[in-house]
């Protein structure tokens, strides 16, 4: 496998080794030993996986307390998947990066907890799955507007389908700097 630094220091991009043939491809999506030895800590305890017409919009979501890394793949169709660092104190600070995930290439993105989380849709539907470092927890989760303007997220859609729990998300520099994570504390 492929590791690639992005411009977001801990935001991994994973390009896993393809196998394929006439019948179609094989490809080993997770290995702790390898994933570990990557600089992709564990230990994940939790997966799950989305299923989101074309144009839908999720994000971005985190979690503060009991932030969330999240290692993120298509399964199936193709998404433009994005982290933003909301770690205050951070020197990327409300700093974005993205990348393009396509379930024919099992193209991967690891997000570190303390970076907020989304994805648009570009293909007619996409399946999504990500393994978590952290269960879910509902009383913890928080969440930036898509389109926030201090950010400057280049999504590429255009009338994104949003939910309107999304929609209706504050804008990074309105949400306490309390509730937010610190930079260089773990979390």
């Amino acid at each position: 496998m492929k590791v690639l630094q992005t411009e977001l220091p801990g935001v991994l991009v994973i390009e896993p080794q393809l196998f394929t043939d006439g019948r179609g491809f094989f490809l080993e999506t997770f290995r702790a030993e390898s994933y570990g030895a990557a600089g992709i800590p564990g230990p994940f305890v939790q997966d799950n996986v989305s299923y989101s017409e074309a144009r839908v919009l999720r994000g971005l979501h985190f979690q503060n307390p009991n932030g969330q890394g999240k290692l993120v793949f298509a399964v199936a169709g193709e998404i433009f998947d994005v982290a933003v660092d909301v770690r205050f104190g951070s020197p990327t600070f409300g700093r974005w990066t993205g990348a393009m995930l396509t379930g024919d290439t099992g193209r991967q993105i690891y997000i570190p907890e303390g970076f907020a989380h989304g994805f648009c849709v570009l293909s007619g539907h996409a399946r999504v799955a990500y393994k978590c470092t952290a269960v879910y927890d509902p009383a913890s989760e928080m969440s930036v507007i898509w389109n926030d303007p201090d950010i400057g997220i280049a999504w590429p859609v255009d009338s994104p389908r949003i939910s309107s729990k999304d929609a209706g998300a504050p804008r990074l520099r309105d949400i306490d700097r309390a509730r937010l994570p610190r930079f260089g504390t773990g979390h």
